[in-house]
């Protein structure tokens, strides 16, 4: 499946609990996207998302139901880095997407 780098600005911290990240799941399983991991900035007003999604729209749909910008949305391809070549077996192992050179 394809994969995605999302950019979100918000006006305010953003605040990361078990029940937020409970429900972006469940609205994100509806729209048929995966949320794979996010960094946040230290100003905790930004975030950068890797998502696996059909497309960009099921990923803007879910943001619109979330009430979350989706600023930026690229799709990247595959990883590389001197870590690349670890991480695919572990991606494997738990059921996402091959993304090696």
């Amino acid at each position: 499946m394809p994969r995605f780098l999302i950019e979100r600005n918000f006006a305010e911290e953003v605040e990361a609990t078990k029940d937020i990240a409970d429900n972006i799941i469940r609205i994100n399983d509806e729209e048929g996207v995966r949320w794979l991991f996010s960094f946040l900035s230290p100003d905790k007003r930004k975030t950068y998302c890797l998502y696996e999604a059909p497309n960009a729209e099921a990923i803007l749909a879910a943001a619109r139901r979330l009430g979350v910008p989706a600023d930026t949305i690229v799709e990247v391809g595959s990883e590389v880095g001197p870590y690349a070549d670890m991480i695919a077996p572990v991606r494997e192992r738990v059921g996402l997407s091959h993304g090696g050179p």
